[in-house]
């Protein structure tokens, strides 16, 4: 190409808008190579394409140095034969850039760790595609999808009716595997402590993955919700490279989390939607989060070392191994944690190699799934993670990106390993224990001495004062320590006996033992169901007179509670929790006479 010829206007607005986009990051990347070669062998379209210099990670890097030495670097303007500067002047030698930048590389970053002198080739790739796709030189694929991801806010185009009838379809399920009508996927529900986002694949093609998810939450007691609006946590910006569309799907997922008032954002299983939206999405958005993101691995992982679910591994006896996702693993430093929770759920994990950062891409990184045109390399370079697979002997690969779920799919297809592709979610809702909602056979109690009852005065404070609750014991059921302490306090103050329980397990244990005049019950704690506790608690011959008065700082609870056969609480009292208000409330509670009892 010569430099003299006459630009065309895409090519002339690619070159300006190049200088727009330089970084620091970029231009260091596009100047340290010095063409070692040590990226050539960590390339899997290159182990797939061995004596084609063409897929080599330097070469295809080339095509854009040239560039940006003819243009931006004084050694390209003054020399640019003897540095190998050139330029890009037709439509034509945009086609060609454009089967290099997309068609060539799934921007996985592998060439990146190998590199002695920290070029981040898939860095200024990704430039490069934003540099063309904003003069409209791209895969058809990646067009269509970028303009659904505008036009829907989901890159799959699914209707917010088709959304919200999925959730509906999937908790009628849930409630009739688990025998269960109070088990919900709550929607739009505020002041929760997460705000559940999806891959809207899991919509379209796996909505198994959305139930068994929900199934996780509610065994956790967990207060939870997906919005109706802004939920697509992925984000094409990252494969195409447009900066504006990356921040406009981030800035849509964070208005929802902020509008919720949620105070943690989880990320379902999927690499570049975690990668988007936790590590790149606050920089294109340019927004400041004021709340937690985490993916929902770690959520899973935290719920069983907590206690807050049970698992039995033996329930997936099959051996599997586990594939690294690019963008979760060499791009966001997620390498242990799936490995800790498999072996926490799998009898029989084995390990694939090489792994975490050295694991080689699945082929459908960087949006390759999208774009059809390039398919055939796209399969013939699988043949590296092929081979990989084959080497563990596994019945299952595991994955925790739905990208990754479609790339090795296709893999495992054409190349007929006889394996199948699952997700972390899939095997913790698989080994999860959940006690079923039965009817619990009541031991047959010693008969008590028979102690006449005496009426209890009311008992008189230090000062001289009244203490309306003397003589009363008081079950006092909360986890967290601070509002256990604070109600707590408050009816010793006057008067009562105070016995604490932190999880539904001990209310139930405590209730039957202690047998107290009242219960104070909050709805929202670990272990089993606080639903199922008061249906048990009211079931209960022994406790059919317990008196129970609700505290929860989520009235969206109440349903959970008031919408039983049996009979509602006595009390309720919201949080925060007032001296006073607490006071009256159980003081009207031990008034209450039971009609039926």
């Amino acid at each position: 190409m010569k430099a003299t010829q006459e630009k065309s206007e895409k090519a002339q607005k690619l070159i300006d808008r190049m200088g727009e986009k330089l970084n620091r990051q970029m231009a260091g990347s596009l100047l340290a190579c010095v063409h070692c070669g040590m990226c050539t062998d960590s390339c899997h379209y290159v182990l797939a394409n061995p004596g084609d210099p063409t897929y080599a990670p330097a070469y295809k890097a080339d095509r854009i140095r040239k560039i940006f030495k003819r243009h931006f670097d004084w050694t390209g303007r003054v020399l640019p034969k003897w540095v190998g500067a050139a330029t890009v002047n037709t439509d034509e030698d945009l086609e060609e850039l454009k089967d290099i930048v997309f068609g060539k590389c799934t921007n996985c970053r592998r060439c990146t760790i190998n590199c002695p002198m920290g070029v981040d080739y898939a860095t200024f790739n990704r430039m490069a595609r934003g540099l063309l796709v904003s003069v409209g030189v791209m895969p058809e694929g990646v067009a269509v999808v970028s303009k659904d991801q505008w036009e829907t806010g989901n890159q799959m185009g699914v209707l917010k009716e088709d959304y919200l009838d999925t959730l509906d379809w999937m908790e009628e399920e849930l409630q009739e595997e688990l025998e269960d009508p109070t088990l919900k996927i709550p929607v739009d529900v505020p002041d929760c402590d997460v705000v559940y986002s999806i891959n809207p694949r899991e919509v379209k093609y796996d909505p198994r993955s959305i139930a068994d998810a929900a199934k996780i939450f509610h065994a956790a007691g967990e207060s939870w919700t997906m919005p109706s609006e802004g939920w697509d946590m992925t984000n094409f910006g990252l494969f195409s490279g447009d900066d504006d569309l990356g921040g406009s799907v981030a800035g849509r997922l964070f208005e929802s989390v902020e509008e919720l008032r949620g105070k943690k954002l989880v990320i379902s299983e999927c690499g570049h939607g975690y990668r988007s939206t936790r590590c790149e999405g606050p920089n294109w958005a340019k927004s400041d989060v004021p709340f937690e993101m985490e993916s929902s691995v770690n959520t899973m992982l935290r719920y069983i070392k907590e206690g807050r679910i049970k698992v039995d591994k033996t329930r997936n006896p099959e051996p599997v191994t586990f594939h690294d996702s690019c963008n979760n693993a060499r791009s966001c430093g997620l390498f242990e944690e799936p490995r800790e929770l498999l072996n926490l759920v799998c009898m029989d994990f084995r390990e694939m190699y090489p792994n975490r950062a050295e694991n080689y891409c699945c082929t459908g990184g960087g949006g390759a799934m999208s774009m059809s045109e390039y398919t055939p390399q796209r399969l013939k370079s699988g043949i590296t993670k092929a081979n990989q697979l084959k080497e563990t002997a596994a019945d299952f690969v595991v994955t925790s990106c739905h990208n990754c779920v479609d790339g090795l799919a296709d893999v495992i297809r054409h190349y007929e390993v006889g394996m199948k592709v699952t997700q972390l979610v899939n095997l913790v809702a698989n080994a999860l224990v959940i006690e079923k909602k039965v009817a619990v056979p009541v031991e047959t109690p010693v008969a008590p001495e028979v102690v006449e009852e005496v009426p209890v005065p009311v008992g008189v404070g230090a000062e001289g004062e009244e203490l309306p609750l003397a003589g009363r014991r008081i079950l006092v059921a909360d986890d967290e320590p601070d509002q256990l302490d604070f109600i707590s306090a408050v009816l010793e103050d006057n008067g009562a006996e105070i016995i604490r329980a932190t999880t539904g397990d001990e209310v139930l244990e405590l209730a039957r033992k202690e047998k107290p005049d009242v219960l104070t019950l909050d709805l929202h704690m670990p272990g089993r169901d606080v639903g199922e506790v008061f249906d048990l608690i009211r079931k209960d011959p022994e406790l059919g007179d317990l008196k129970i008065c609700i505290i929860t700082g989520k009235p969206e609870l109440r349903r959970l509670i008031y919408e039983r056969s049996v009979r509602p609480p006595e009390g309720y009292v919201d949080k925060p929790v007032d001296e006073k208000r607490l006071l009256v409330n159980v003081k009207k509670v031990l008034e209450v006479v039971h009609q039926d009892a």
